[in-house]
């Protein structure tokens, strides 16, 4: 029995439930906590394995829920906090404080306190219907692939039909939400593209990173429901436009069919928004340069020209099971290289997009040099790694590797960037956030 010594009494246990002015309880110091950064995807009708809205729910997991925290696995946040960016808009890290409460609260035995002080429930949107919905109202344009039937036992598939988008004149797009068409079909959908397929003049075909071309208009993994632009910000789409779906399905034991469906939000008929942008593949390898030994640690770079200025809306990361970590910098035309973000504990089960806050998103002149370096764990010591004595090279399956980010680039004109520098120059007398631009 754990002892609490208050004014040389031992506290019964039936005060530790009703809690103490000092007690952290669950429903005064922890649910706050869990409602804001846990119960997105801990809550009923999800596929999170347990629900950690009530008291009753979180106490069996009490301990499970403090290692996963101090080890910093839950909430899913691998960004490596002590380099470079750290102001992301959809941060849903836990902050030292917060974890140390949670940690105080199971080391006093979990107490529940008084249930006046539990937050009201708070109120999520229905997985059925669209994410931004509230934002912006139904989506203007649902875009849905073929359907398709996933065998309970089988190989891993890629499904890439393809479907027209329904309009008639250019149209510029705000925000783009992508989803598996059913609760079954997320158990089957490892991840799903929507590559934007249309006649561009100038566009470079053979350009597989997306910077001269459309680019893609999402990319759907766990952890990755929408893409929002920024304010003056979009993609465009032209008459003829059509999706190129990728769809990587995975079996789990029970035949699903299922398809995949994408909102478009689009700007209002006439308005143009100043800035395009375009979601584009940075990678390390092509197919033939990956090579991976048996149980060795391997690290692999590639290397991307920015031939305008731009700024850079996010980073997510995208490797396989031997995936260990990955980084962006950027070297300035002066020579002088700033990391930009560090995910230093991948993990394949959670593609995350870390979104650079408006203030923080890097800005980054001509001729900028954009280095990706990813390092691969195929060893033992990878608790994910199916067979550390095979070989690995690039490829679709799980069991094969990739390595690239996906970066929403938005390229700006020599004027809008120098007005920034000036802007950024002006505000402190402290190195800009960027150097080496002119």
């Amino acid at each position: 029995m754990l002892r609490f010594w208050i004014a040389g009494s031992m506290m019964t246990m039936a005060a530790l439930a009703a809690g103490t002015p000092s007690t952290i309880t669950f429903t005064k110091d922890v649910a706050p906590i869990f409602q804001a950064k846990c119960e997105e995807c801990h809550r009923k009708g999800t596929a999170a394995p347990m629900s950690l809205a009530t008291y009753d729910e979180v106490r069996p997991w009490a301990r499970s829920i403090k290692e996963r925290v101090v080890r910093r696995n839950m909430p899913p946040w691998h960004i490596d906090t002590t380099s470079g960016i750290q102001e992301f808009s959809n941060d849903r890290s836990l902050t030292a404080e917060q974890i140390a409460t949670i940690v105080k609260w199971v080391d006093a035995g979990a107490p529940m306190g008084n249930p006046k002080d539990m937050p009201p429930p708070k109120q999520w949107p229905n997985d059925e219907e669209w994410q931004l919905a509230k934002q912006f109202g139904q989506p203007d344009l649902v875009i849905k692939s073929e359907p398709y039937t996933m065998p309970a036992r089988g190989q891993d598939q890629w499904w890439k039909p393809l479907s027209d988008i329904p309009i008639t004149e250019a149209r510029w797009v705000r925000a783009v939400e992508m989803r598996p068409g059913s609760v079954a079909g997320r158990k089957i959908t490892h991840h799903a593209l929507a590559e934007l397929e249309q006649e561009e003049p100038g566009a470079n075909a053979n350009d597989v990173t997306g910077m001269n071309g459309p680019g893609l208009l999402m990319e759907w993994a766990i952890g990755k429901q929408f893409d929002l632009y920024r304010q003056n910000t979009g993609k465009l789409l032209l008459p003829g436009a059509k999706i190129r779906w990728d769809i990587h399905y995975h079996a789990v034991g029970e035949m699903i069919r299922d398809h995949v469906e994408l909102g478009i939000y689009l700007y209002p008929k006439g308005e143009v928004p100043k800035y395009r942008t375009r979601l584009v593949f940075f990678g390390v390898a092509g197919i033939d340069e990956l090579d991976i030994p048996p149980n060795s640690i391997a690290q692999v770079q590639g290397f991307h020209v920015l031939r305008h200025p731009a700024r850079l809306e996010n980073f997510q990361p995208h490797m396989h099971l031997r995936g260990k970590a990955m980084s962006m910098e950027a070297i300035l035309p002066d020579g002088t290289t700033r990391m930009l973000s560090y995910v230093d504990r991948f993990d394949f089960n959670w593609m995350n997009n870390y979104i650079y806050a408006d203030d923080a998103a890097p800005v980054l002149p001509k001729g900028t040099i954009v280095r990706i370096t990813a390092w691969y764990d195929n060893t033992t010591a990878n608790r994910g790694n199916p067979d550390p004595n095979q070989w690995v090279g690039w490829g679709d399956r799980t069991v094969d590797e990739m390595g690239h980010a996906w970066v929403n680039v938005t390229y700006i004109s020599d004027d809008d960037y120098k007005d920034w520098l000036a802007k950024e120059k002006a505000k402190s007398a402290k190195p800009v956030r960027v150097a080496g631009g002119s």
